[in-house]
């Protein structure tokens, strides 16, 4: 019999949307229902029935500067007129060449060179290979990666090596590569980690050290210390150790510096980005790293080149979309909304962080997060009872376990954030 293909005018988007789809992170036998969402502007969705959500998490980070941006879709809208894709390999183009230029002006001053990719995950996957390369090209057997415990670097299996989550991880482990991991840094471990460090280092096989910039996202929002971080990549560098920046979710204004990374004295070796890179409109990732490291594979030996590629690599489209954000990041308007937000979460902060059923909170720039004093699955009922409170009130907040967090866009108005906060304070009273 013939496959219907036409949906009838009455079915449901969601609907529809069981008969083929599989969702990330989801068990579909125990959460079956998607919600629909038929359109989105500013800092708000829309549903398939017309109600509105406040978008308090920026769809995964990304659409930092509101859905639909007019000023951003001018731009891919021009650029779709004059190149809408072609290979990278072997060729270039005007939106890729701008894009290297205007983020020069803005990386951490030692970088140098850009490679371009898909998706964050790959972002990390590619600085992984460039630190094992960078030591292969040199002649010299590194295979270790070092790693903060609980971080998280993405669901390609070198990123899955170095992420400390075993919830994403178990059933791969056998195949990853060799990873040792260290806590992140505090006031009261610094030294330890350091002696540590300094020993294990005399036996000169660790490539390269990957970790998130003082905000661990997966890990709900875990924050750490800049100082001590510091001290780390300044002792790795003296032992010829790679450090590789995950910025995939810090980047681009949301700690309030351009980068993490721009909260530390020294600088990694390579950076990789994605997710705000293009505003959250079109897909990419970016690896960018310095001339030392370049120069490893910069050679009459095709083989120690970095044979890495995906089709739509540097997608013209992708840059131009990219550059429009880094546009609109640079402005005094989207750099004043950050500091309105940062000393909107702080007085919000100065309100709840005593409640006798809030453990914890901590902020940077425009990242806030609460922990709630109560045990809590990270996938669990109680975590699900949250999510449909915040939903039924019109606000999309994705709880981690008994973290809350607030990731809003740059945009967001004072009352959309004074929504966001009396709707986590309801939610608070509730547990």
């Amino acid at each position: 019999m013939k496959r219907l293909t036409n949906p009838t005018v009455l079915e449901k988007l969601s609907d529809r949307d069981k008969k083929h789809l599989w969702h990330p992170l989801t068990q579909h036998k125990v959460h079956s229902e998607m919600l629909a969402i038929s359109k989105a502007k500013g800092a708000i969705l829309y549903d398939e029935g017309g109600k509105e959500y406040l978008d308090g998490i920026s769809s995964w980070y990304t659409s930092m500067y509101g859905h639909c941006n007019p000023y951003i879709l001018e731009k891919v809208g021009a650029q779709m007129q004059q190149l809408d894709q072609v290979v990278f390999s072997g060729f270039t183009h005007e939106p890729a060449v701008k894009l290297s230029e205007e983020l020069i002006k803005v990386l951490p001053d030692n970088q140098e060179k850009l490679f371009f990719s898909d998706n964050g995950s790959t972002a990390t996957e590619i600085g992984i290979k460039m630190a094992l390369q960078y030591h292969f090209n040199k002649g010299e057997k590194r295979n270790v990666l070092l790693a903060f415990e609980e971080g998280f670097h993405g669901d390609t299996f070198g990123a899955m090596s170095v992420s400390g989550l075993s919830v994403y991880n178990g059933p791969f482990k056998d195949f990853f590569i060799e990873v040792e991991r260290i806590p992140v840094p505090t006031t009261e471990n610094i030294e330890s980690i350091v002696n540590h460090l300094q020993v294990r280092l005399q036996k000169s096989n660790i490539a390269g050290f990957i970790y998130e910039p003082l905000v661990q996202g997966a890990a709900a929002m875990k924050m750490h210390n800049a100082e001590g971080l510091n001290q780390i990549l300044t002792l790795l560098k003296e032992h010829k150790v790679l450090t590789i920046a995950d910025e995939v979710m810090t980047g681009f204004g949301k700690t309030g510096k351009y980068f993490a990374s721009d909260h530390m004295e020294t600088k990694p070796d390579i950076i990789c980005l994605s997710k705000a890179l293009t505003a959250g409109l079109v897909p990419m990732g970016l690896t960018t790293c310095t001339e030392n490291v370049y120069s490893a594979f910069y050679s009459d030996d095709i083989a120690k080149g970095l044979f890495h590629g995906h089709t739509y690599t540097a997608n013209p489209l992708a840059c131009a979309a990219a550059l429009a954000a880094l546009e609109l990041l640079k402005t005094d308007e989207i750099q004043d909304n950050i500091q309105n937000i940062v000393q909107w979460h702080k007085k919000f902060d100065d309100e709840i962080k005593n409640h006798p059923k809030v453990a914890s909170t901590r902020q940077l720039g425009v990242i806030y997060a609460l922990d709630l004093n109560v045990k809590m699955e990270r996938y669990g009922n109680l975590r699900d009872k949250l999510f449909k409170h915040f939903m039924d009130n019109g606000v999309f907040l994705r709880p981690l376990g008994n973290t809350i967090y607030i990731l809003a866009p740059f945009i967001t108005t004072k009352t959309q954030m004074e929504c966001i906060y009396d709707t986590i304070k309801s939610a608070i009273e509730m547990v």
